[in-house]
């Protein structure tokens, strides 16, 4: 317990400090939620019907911009090797760097979300119901992300290979999310979304530690 409570606090200060921690990935989505207004005119009933899918766009592709380093710095300076020879399964590893980067980048972009939807025509008191969700969201995204950086690990092209193993498996939590918003924007029920939204997360959390684990074991091989 000691040895994974000492790797989390490790990972989670290279997930707050490297890449700029969360300002990279909050200047992004906040940058996309000021380009949109620019691009499809300002007017609130253009806007209106957008704001809950283009904050879960945002929030998705912010939340891949500091995915290669995840595993790649370790493998760079040994440090994985030395973590897979060590007390804690590499399952535990994984999990332990999704854990991280959801509260480093993850958690202050589902903070800044339900600002950048209300900046875009988002109801106000759909605001907690856009945090709730993008925080539930930011998880799933987080522990995806970990498993796209250990298949992606120790390839040329890193960066471009992760965005294209997990972007198309952020589809259903951005689906989930922005639907959810929109159902309770029309006043109907977006409890199920939101619902849909959390298995999505048990499930990367089930699937991705594992998964993630034999990524690293055949890089490192």
């Amino acid at each position: 317990m000691t040895a994974l409570m000492s790797l989390w606090r490790r990972e989670l200060a290279l997930a707050w400090g490297g890449g700029g921690g969360p300002l990279l990935a909050c200047g992004f989505f906040l940058t996309l939620t000021a380009l949109v207004p620019l691009t499809v005119g300002a007017a609130p009933e253009a806007l209106g019907p957008l704001a809950g899918g283009v904050a879960w766009l945002g929030l998705a592709l912010a939340s891949t911009l500091s995915l290669e380093k995840l595993f790649e710095r370790d493998l760079e300076d040994g440090s994985l090797d030395l973590i897979a020879l060590g007390p804690v399964p590499l399952e535990l590893v994984v999990l332990a760097k999704a854990k991280a980067q959801w509260l480093a980048v993850g958690a202050p972009l589902a903070l800044i979300a339900p600002v950048g939807a209300m900046a875009l025509g988002l109801p106000v008191h759909l605001a907690p119901l856009a945090l709730l969700t993008a925080l539930i969201g930011a998880f799933g995204f987080a522990l995806t992300g970990a498993l796209g950086a250990a298949l992606a690990l120790g390839s040329r092209r890193g960066g471009l290979l992760i965005a294209v193993v997990v972007l198309p498996l952020y589809i259903p939590p951005a689906v989930f999310g922005a639907g959810a918003l929109a159902r309770a924007a029309e006043g109907g029920d977006p409890w199920p979304a939101v619902a849909l939204l959390a298995a999505y997360g048990l499930f990367a959390a089930v699937v991705a530690p594992l998964a993630g684990a034999a990524a690293v074991r055949s890089a490192l091989d």
